[in-house]
């Protein structure tokens, strides 16, 4: 079966982790939407339709690491193929179409439909064309999985994310090794070659799987409560408190107490402070002290808030979204439902303001640009601190979000 992937037109509501992105590979629970699509859809050939300015970005770093016959951008050839919304969270399968038809979401907007439309393109559905249009009246489906309105549902939904991928996982843990460490409920923590466990540290998966990936590395006396995932040669530093539905990617390093939150691969929150219910993007660097508000005091529903939108999240905790390459001073603290933007940094002594927008330097003289070639300049410089190599796509994505971020923003 052809499975098309399309990003349409809303993902800018993700911003901002959707500026440096493709939707459809947003992270949650120990994998991505593309990854949950691809589980429950079984494809046997996969398209992806996204940004002309992520194009390559899908070739060098997505396509590579699927199973199967991926193209990019190609328009739709004579096989029927099924469309699938990249905001789709699939939680078990999806059972295909016997004829063409659509399943709609409020607003007229495609959660998936199963079409013959030779010719059909990526524009058609970016810029909800007449031909587009024109599967509003197909045949109807039932409604199946869920279509993530925004990062908010991300967050509130990685404890059953996490949940979900943990039984679908192919190999078997490895070896619990002997040590000074402490299992609660063995069975369901799963632990990848080489992880370490200092004395004291104590892995609880009463309440949900923990997963610990190759190579991570539990500190001393490092409390880990499932579901959880920590990501391969991540380090969880002495003492810190890993909370249920918490998701930290690879080679990333935490400490302090962090709940119901993703962090992406290669950030660092390495030091005391309280993040809860936030989104991390990769490269992030968060500086000690740094604590996020995930509750308001009037106990009411939080927004999601930029210069220019405000979204209801319909959640009544949220904390706050951090963009690739984000950095934070010391002590920083944030409000609920802040915005930080791609490459922003914060490093004012007041509470920091409710949107920084992308390339932006907040201090106590008030918001000032940051220029992009010294982002790039820095980023660099961060990448060889992780011995990783800096491409020329890796600069191309950072002065693509440098172009439209003040438009999103």
């Amino acid at each position: 079966m052809h499975v098309v992937i399309f990003e349409a037109s809303r993902w800018h509501y993700f911003a901002p982790l959707s500026l440096s992105r493709p939707l459809f590979t947003m992270a949650s629970g120990m994998t991505t939407l593309l990854q949950k699509q691809i589980r429950h859809l079984r494809p046997t050939r996969l398209t992806l339709w996204v940004r002309p300015q992520l194009e390559q970005f899908c070739r060098e770093r997505v396509a590579p690491r699927i199973d199967m016959p991926v193209s990019v951008n190609t328009p739709l050839d004579d096989e029927p193929a099924i469309l699938v919304n990249g905001r789709m969270a699939h939680f078990e399968p999806i059972e295909h179409p016997p004829h063409e038809s659509v399943m709609l979401d409020e607003d007229d907007v495609i959660r998936l439909a199963y079409v013959h439309s030779p010719g059909l393109s990526p524009e058609d559905a970016r810029n909800r064309s007449e031909r587009w249009l024109r599967f509003m009246d197909l045949p109807h489906m039932p409604a199946q999985g869920r279509l993530v309105e925004s990062i908010a549902d991300l967050v509130h939904w990685n404890d059953e994310s996490l949940i979900e991928d943990f039984a679908h996982l192919r190999k078997a843990s490895a070896p619990k090794p002997a040590g000074p460490y402490h299992l609660v409920n063995e069975s369901e923590v799963w632990l990848g070659d080489g992880a370490k466990f200092s004395a004291g540290s104590v892995l609880d998966a009463s309440k949900g799987p923990v997963i610990i990936e190759d190579g991570a590395s539990i500190g001393f006396n490092a409390v880990i409560q499932g579901p959880c995932f920590i990501g391969s040669h991540a380090i969880v530093q002495p003492l810190t408190h890993v909370r249920p539905g918490t998701s930290i990617g690879m080679m990333s390093k935490v400490g302090g107490e962090i709940s119901m939150s993703i962090i992406l691969g290669f950030s660092n929150k390495a030091h005391e402070g309280y993040l809860g219910h936030s989104y991390v993007g990769k490269w992030v660097n968060l500086g000690a002290g740094t604590t996020t508000s995930n509750l308001k005091n009037t106990y009411g529903t939080l927004d999601l808030k930029t210069s220019k939108r405000m979204l209801s999240s319909g959640w009544r905790f949220l904390g706050s979204f951090f963009g690739d390459h984000a950095k934070t001073s010391i002590q920083s603290r944030f409000m609920s439902g802040s915005y930080v933007g791609f490459g922003a940094m914060v490093g004012g002594s007041t509470i920091a303001p409710r949107v920084t927008p992308s390339l932006s330097f907040w201090t106590d003289r008030g918001m000032e640009p940051y220029r992009i070639d010294k982002a790039i300049e820095v980023a660099q410089r961060v990448f060889g601190r992780r011995d990783r190599p800096w491409t020329p796509l890796d600069e191309q994505m950072m002065r693509y979000v440098a172009d439209i971020a003040p438009s999103l923003e």
